[in-house]
């Protein structure tokens, strides 16, 4: 009986040290603020707010199992590129002008994109770090360099941000682009770990569903998307969105991570067809559909918004699911074939300018 006691004792005390351990982890800077006063008091306000967190509308059942999970993990895809991914790089000088007139974008990787819309610069979910993780010693790295090394990011004018996951928000990024002025236009809550990393309140703008804020001649909406949150758990804790820009000219949309539904012709509806829409199409599984789209939802979504041309995001850099490395340009590719869905594979850098020619090249598949 003693022993036990002994065994027992020590099996209190391990918990408790691992359970302190995990609050001091939960406190590091990574895993951004906590929404309180005010803010809370808004957010609770919202018509997406229920039961203590934010819903999806129907709301998200998860349909994974550790099992399925598991037999996916280890399926056979080859999951990373064999060959050096091809990246044009950028430079410093690029930024030190005003943006032009028109509508052009770079992708950067992942979710990340530089578009110049109407004279205004607005990054998309820039991740610039070499990990999408909380620290840098460990988690998910990149597969291809930055166009652009993080120190040189300046003269940014917007930022649009869909989530809060570690591949969407980035601390170190959004720190560095904060020094010089940039805005940021983000989702419910978000606002309380941009404030913990010290981005000054007035550049910080959060906003609902059908919100919107004129901002150096465009209007930037904020647009509903089917995800969910968290930075320290899927506990919906902030507001997940996608995005639509409007200028005197030109309009851009960008999906975030999202599911396939009803949002994308409800987007349309109120606010028009975008010109370019930056959609996501990698990084899902036949249990994620309710909140990650294929390439082919992803394609039926531009049908939907009415978009001139598709630049697909959200693949290519990060090591995220289960699925083969190029496959989710390859099927997006046949599906806009079938479709009759313009789309543009830039290379990571690589400039894209809307209503010019533009070549797509085989870059993501082995030279022959």
């Amino acid at each position: 009986m003693k022993r036990w006691k002994t065994l027992a004792k020590a099996l209190l005390v391990l918990a408790l040290v691992l359970g302190l351990l995990t609050w001091l982890v939960f406190r590091l800077p990574g895993f951004g603020g906590v929404a309180e006063g005010a803010r809370l008091a808004r957010m609770q306000a919202s018509p997406q707010f229920h039961n203590g967190r934010f819903e999806n509308t129907p709301p998200y059942v998860s349909d994974m199992s550790l099992r399925r999970e598991l037999h996916d993990y280890l399926g056979e895809q080859v999951r990373e590129p064999g060959f050096p991914v091809p990246v044009v790089p950028m430079t410093a000088a690029q930024l030190t002008t005003p943006a032009a007139p028109g509508l052009r974008a770079w992708w950067l990787g992942h979710a990340s994109a530089l578009v110049e819309i109407d004279g205004v610069r607005i990054l998309t979910d820039p991740v610039f770090s070499q990990r999408t993780s909380p620290v840098q010693f460990v988690g998910p790295k990149r597969m291809h360099p930055v166009p652009l090394p993080l120190a040189q990011w300046k003269n940014i004018d917007a930022v649009v941000i869909s989530h809060d996951h570690f591949d969407h928000l980035d601390m170190d990024t959004v720190k560095q682009l904060a020094q010089g002025g940039t805005h940021f236009f983000v989702g419910l809550g978000i606002g309380a770990h941009l404030e913990r990393w010290n981005v000054p309140a007035a550049q910080i703008h959060e906003m609902d569903w059908w919100e919107q804020a004129s901002f150096k001649g465009v209007t930037i909406h904020c647009t509903p998307a089917r995800h969910y949150s968290g930075r320290t758990s899927m506990n919906n804790s902030t507001l997940w969105a996608s995005w639509m820009v409007k200028g005197p000219t030109h309009s851009m949309y960008y999906s975030g991570d999202t599911g396939y539904a009803g949002h994308f012709k409800a987007i349309r509806e109120k606010l028009g067809a975008p010109e370019l829409a930056l959609v996501k199409v990698g990084a899902y599984g036949d249990t994620w559909m309710d909140i990650h789209m294929n390439p082919e939802s992803a394609i039926t979504a531009v049908q939907d918004l009415g978009a001139t041309t598709l630049l697909p995001v959200h693949w290519a850099t990060f090591n995220l699911a289960y699925h083969a490395w190029a496959e989710p340009v390859v099927r997006t590719l046949a599906a806009a074939k079938a479709q009759g869905v313009q789309v543009v594979t830039p290379r990571a850098g690589e400039k894209f300018e809307f209503g010019q020619p533009f070549q797509n090249l085989p870059w993501y598949l082995p030279a022959k």
